[in-house]
């Protein structure tokens, strides 16, 4: 067997610098398309629901319904857009979508108020969104509850039952992100969903370039082995990707105000396996594919499943077991469990090994499956 030639390894890798050096259009992508991408995602991609457009239509105007309606505005989740009369009006705008509730206060409510009966009031919620409705609905269902909580035990201490104190209480305390802002768990996400299509799309041109160049050719009439032509042209590519890397962590921690709260050696480190990883990835597409077109419909292809099945938008618990076993072909799923776990809970290498290790174990099938695609030949 024949064994490996640093030479003939940095021979490749001379090469691939010059290349890249020629290349500007590839050269801007991976240096300037992380930033775009992550400016653009970072803004876009928040799932937090505040500011919900409500009509109001109160029909008994009174010290009581102004406070109530202060209620929902006070909590910052509900916005009153407007005052209307009569349903056909609120239903307009909710079929225009100009509003996604309408809250309706009945004319009675404030005789019943006055009276200490029970008094109903109507939400309407455009359910088209149900992240929108999930939230406008509990939201609605907590002011309620407190308020009526509130005017209960107003009504009993004016009948002497003196101050009542509720039976249970809860002790919350939310940890990692204590704020639950979306934007801290998204971030970490992106820098990684970014990384890998970034880097896989430059490598996946790589060896299709030289079939489409004609330098094929050269590489043939050379003793250069496979697994020498694999890690001489990822090898540029690492420094490029991990440059990237750098810039698009600066941003999102010092932009985004997202800080790492782990140990960023580390997190480098699991970096370099990650786009290690990704760049073999990007070369074994680069054989299967016979034009760089080929290359892109097939990267692009990969790409999509990626976002759903390493849970980028949603969580892996909640999908079927065979969905998240495919889950474990995908490298991200890999890295974003380790980027959340540096960004967020500052946990070390003894908290990450099984996803090192099954990013290790998928770096190296990928490499041996490339290896085996790879044939110095013209078919």
């Amino acid at each position: 067997m024949k064994r490996f030639v640093w030479e003939r390894y940095w021979s490749v890798v001379k090469k691939e610098v010059i290349q890249i050096k020629r290349d500007r259009p590839s050269l801007a992508i991976a240096l300037v398309m992380p930033l775009m991408m992550l400016f653009l995602f970072g803004y876009a991609v928040n799932t937090d629901v505040n500011d919900i457009k409500m009509v109001v239509w109160n029909q008994s105007p009174s010290a009581e319904s102004r406070e109530l309606i202060d209620q929902f505005v006070n909590t910052r989740v509900f916005e009153v857009i407007a005052q209307e009369s009569g349903y056909k009006a609120i239903e307009a705008m909710l079929d225009d979508g100009s509003a996604n509730v309408a809250l309706v206060i009945p004319p009675d409510y404030t005789r019943k108020r006055d009276r200490n009966e029970s008094a109903a009031i109507q939400l309407l919620i455009d359910g088209s969104d149900p992240n929108i409705a999930r939230t406008a609905l509990s939201n609605a269902q907590l002011i309620v509850q407190n308020r009526s909580i509130a005017l209960q035990e107003k009504l009993l201490q004016k009948q002497g039952m003196g101050e009542i104190k509720p039976p249970m209480e809860l002790n919350t305390r939310v940890l990692f992100n204590p704020n639950m802002e979306s934007i801290v768990f998204n971030i970490p996400g992106l820098i990684g969903l970014i990384m890998q299509n970034v880097t896989m799309i430059l490598t996946a041109f790589s060896l299709v370039r030289e079939k489409e160049r004609g330098t094929m050719e050269q590489l043939i009439v050379t003793p250069i082995r496979p697994l020498e032509l694999m890690l001489g042209k990822i090898t540029p590519y690492v420094g490029v990707g991990l440059f990237s890397f750098c810039l698009v962590l600066l941003v999102g921690t010092y932009w985004f105000g997202v800080p790492v709260k782990g140990s960023v050696p580390l997190l480098v480190s699991l970096s370099i396996l990650f786009l290690m990883t990704t760049l073999i990835l990007g070369i074994f597409i680069s054989t299967v594919a016979k034009t760089q077109l080929q290359a892109m419909q097939i990267a692009f292809a990969f790409i999509l499943p990626s976002v759903l099945l390493s849970g980028f938008m949603f969580p892996r618990d909640s999908m079927p077991y065979v969905i998240q076993w495919l889950g474990g072909f995908v490298p991200l799923t890999y890295f974003l469990a380790i980027l959340r776990g540096i960004f967020l809970k500052g946990v070390d290498l003894a908290s990450l090994w099984k996803d090192t290790l099954g990013m290790g174990i998928f770096c190296l099938f990928i490499l041996i499956v490339a290896m085996l695609r790879f044939r110095k030949k013209i078919e």
